[in-house]
């Protein structure tokens, strides 16, 4: 728990007027609309953090009552199968309380059907020396990415509700950074979402070992739309358009067939025959040819290579084909077979179990989740044990020479360079207008126009 000092304030405003300055703030600054009409002074400008410091400031110290310490900061989620009312009591408040807080919420939001892991944020006031309940001076929750309710409590002892909603806008964004970390937590902090940077992960697949190609401060690009706050947080991603990584360029492209593809600068398709890492983020443990067998205990061949992941870890299909077997196979446990063209086959071992619907002569593609990673047959410990065949012979996934993708031609090259130029236009002029440029050092990112 925190403390906050009302003492720290340089100026001794009435509640109101400090809650009424506090909450225009941050109307000023974010976008926010607030569910109330306040008198207040021309807000200053200050970032969304301090302006969302100086919220919380406030009604921590609507009511400082006699006997009760300072108030406090507690910070809660709601658990599975709890009610709100519940949460809140755990904060150190009264029952009373607590369901006089949840009746008033009740008024801007549903507090029946509430979801595990909805965060509260509330400030309480402990008495001093006895054993009665601390009371509750205010609470803050967010509803979804763009919506939050504050309850703050009056001079007459009345817990006031405001209902804050920020506007969302529709954008292209470019986000220009640095690996500071992992390729996620480096993209996270310029406004990508996981589902983005999936994308980008699946992308590069083929090109790139992300635990040992990936080095701190290598620069990525990665253009996508999203929809996003004024205060900069991305609540829904859209398409991704571009991404460049270690100098490779892909270009996002609908092909005249409706599916959508990725492609190098030349028109050459990205997607590789068969992915280099089916699993995303995964670590090569055990490398192909002979090695002592960590079960058996003498040296015998192993014929694919072996990724460190966690149990229920998604595998992917590496290559579009289709199945031909999903069954336990001896000491390979549960094992996924795939088929593709040309003579390749794919084999996946120690798996946990079957995605849905994954059965002989279902069609797969590319990137598709077959399995999940488990420790079935002669296993030690949860991973992957990947195999490549050729015409009926395994050889090593590491060196295997795979087909190359397609190359456009005609019409559709054509279309495709038109594209291709207004993603490099975009890059040139750092986002455009409506776009955001997010420009990232060692630091993590600034958000810039």
């Amino acid at each position: 728990m925190q403390e906050f000092d009302p003492r720290k304030v340089r100026r001794r405003w009435s509640p109101r007027m400090a809650l009424a300055v506090a909450v225009a703030t941050v109307a000023g600054v974010t976008g926010w609309h607030v569910a109330a009409k306040l008198d207040a002074p021309p807000p200053q400008a200050l970032t969304p953090e301090a302006a969302a410091a100086l919220q919380h400031a406030a009604f921590t110290q609507a009511e400082v009552l006699p006997g009760f310490a300072r108030p406090q900061r507690v910070s809660i989620e709601v658990r599975p199968g709890e009610t709100l009312e519940r949460a809140v009591q755990r904060t150190g408040v009264g029952a009373d309380e607590a369901a006089q807080a949840v009746a008033t919420l009740g008024r801007a939001m549903d507090t029946v059907n509430i979801q595990a892991g909805l965060a509260l944020d509330a400030a309480v006031a402990r008495p001093a020396g006895d054993g009665r309940p601390a009371r509750l001076i205010g609470l803050s929750m967010r509803t979804d990415p763009a919506t939050a309710i504050t309850l703050s409590r009056t001079f007459d002892g009345a817990l006031r509700l405001r209902a804050l909603q920020e506007k969302v806008r529709s954008e292209t964004t470019v986000a220009d950074g640095e690996i500071q970390g992992s390729l996620y937590e480096s993209a996270r902090r310029l406004g990508a979402t996981p589902a983005i940077t999936a994308q980008v992960a699946k992308l590069f697949a083929h090109k790139l070992d992300f635990q040992r190609d990936i080095q701190p401060g290598d620069d990525f690009r990665l253009v996508f739309d999203r929809k996003v706050t004024e205060s900069g947080r991305t609540i829904e991603s859209g398409d991704l358009e571009y991404a460049e990584l270690h100098g490779a360029k892909f270009f996002r492209f609908e092909r005249d067939d409706g599916e959508v593809e990725y492609f190098d600068e030349h028109g050459k398709n990205v997607r590789g025959f068969l992915l280099r890492t089916p699993i995303d983020g995964a670590r090569l443990t055990s490398k192909f040819g002979l090695r002592r067998h960590p079960i058996l205990g003498y040296a015998r061949a192993h014929q694919g290579v072996d990724f460190g992941a966690g149990h229920g870890t998604p595998i992917l299909a590496a290559g579009d084909g289709v199945v031909v077997k999903s069954q336990r196979w001896r000491g390979y446990g549960n094992w996924l077979q795939i088929r593709h063209a040309g003579g390749w086959d794919t084999g996946y071992a120690h798996i946990s179990r079957f995605a849905k619907g994954i059965r002989p002569g279902v069609k797969v593609r590319q990137g598709q989740v077959v399995a999940y990673v488990g420790s079935t047959g002669m296993s030690t410990g949860p991973h992957l044990h990947y195999e490549v065949w050729q015409r009926g012979q395994r050889v090593n996934p590491v060196g295997a020479k795979v087909p190359q993708g397609t190359v456009l031609a005609g019409a559709e090259l054509a279309r495709f360079k038109a594209g291709k130029a207004r993603i490099e236009g975009l890059l040139a002029e750092g986002g455009g207008a409506p776009a955001t440029t997010l420009a990232a050092g060692t630091a993590g990112g600034r958000l810039s126009r």
